[in-house]
């Protein structure tokens, strides 16, 4: 087994290891995306050009290069919803990414366990191995996603029924405040639980164990905060280098076909990154969970 997995890891360690990993294991990783999300992403450019969408520049009015770049975002999206052509074909874009990312998510799992386990490997072979989790991963995701949806909506009810309840009996501004309270609270308790159950995908591709959120529940105790802590750099980072990517070239190509192109690579790119994360902070819950079974095997021998 690789050094580097064998122990469990601090939060900066996970952290270092994501990003080393990245750096020294570029290409295979890269191009495991690239097999899966290129194609889409082409689709996505021709079907832009397709409806009438500048290849190089697209601006707006406006005098100013500023005001036609700013118009541009205003007047048209990645998709021009006037068309029927460009309608279904960003929900075929929206459908194959739905249905290609997690097997491509699965094959980049696949290879941090080769890593991990000193194995050779290729793109191809992991990828191959991704697609027989197919339907388990699409079965365990279709459920987490309807999780997510009443962890999301119940409070929303809860919180809105409940300011409007107190602002009309009390006060108003004793609702308000009671609203921002419930919202504040739902947000952290949702996100922690969203935390603990969301390992429930390393479980259905590496362990096999489907829906596997029992599994992921029992793997994230007394580590909640830190794997939360930890979505929220990962998440920073996709965000500010996509932010940094739609100034930077926005500023020059507008809303153009282009800078989706672009803006889609540099998806590709955190998303990798973001991936990897994941695949460390799984097999490292699983080092931990080893760790701690055998320390409980250890205390009921030495009890006996």
């Amino acid at each position: 087994m690789d050094a580097k997995f064998s122990k469990p890891k601090g939060f900066g360690e996970i952290l270092d290891h994501t990003f080393s990993l990245s750096k020294n294991r570029f290409k295979e990783f890269f191009m495991i995306l690239i097999v899966f999300m290129g194609p889409v992403y082409l689709l996505q450019a021709i079907i832009q050009t397709a409806t009438g969408t500048s290849f190089f520049r697209e601006t707006g009015t406006g005098g100013e290069w500023y005001e036609q770049i700013l118009s541009s975002f205003e007047e048209s999206g990645s998709f021009d919803s006037s068309s029927l052509g460009a309608d279904i074909g960003l929900i075929v874009v929206v459908l194959l990414s739905v249905l290609l990312f997690p097997v491509a998510e699965a094959a980049v799992l696949f290879a941090i366990n080769h890593i991990r386990n000193e194995e050779e490997f290729t793109a191809g072979s992991v990828i191959k191995q991704a697609f027989r989790r197919f339907w388990p991963m699409l079965g365990s995701s279709i459920l987490f996603g309807l999780m997510l949806l009443g962890i999301f909506l119940i409070p929303i009810l809860i919180v809105a029924l409940s300011g409007v309840v107190l602002a009309a009996a009390v006060h108003p501004v004793l609702g308000i405040l009671t609203g921002i309270v419930l919202f504040i609270g739902f947000a952290i308790g949702g996100s922690l639980l969203i935390t603990r159950w969301s390992f429930y995908f390393g479980s259905v591709v590496l362990d096999k164990v489907s829906p596997g959120f029992a599994r992921s529940w029992r793997l994230s105790r007394k580590r909640t905060w830190a794997l939360f802590g930890l979505y929220i750099v990962f998440y920073l980072i996709v965000t500010i280098i996509s932010f940094a990517i739609q100034v930077t070239f926005g500023a020059l190509l507008g809303n153009s076909v282009l800078l989706g192109l672009i803006s889609n690579m540099a998806s590709l790119f955190t998303t990798m990154i973001f991936s990897i994360g994941y695949g460390i902070m799984y097999l490292d819950l699983k080092t931990r969970n080893d760790a701690e079974d055998l320390k409980e095997l250890i205390e009921d021998y030495q009890s006996i």
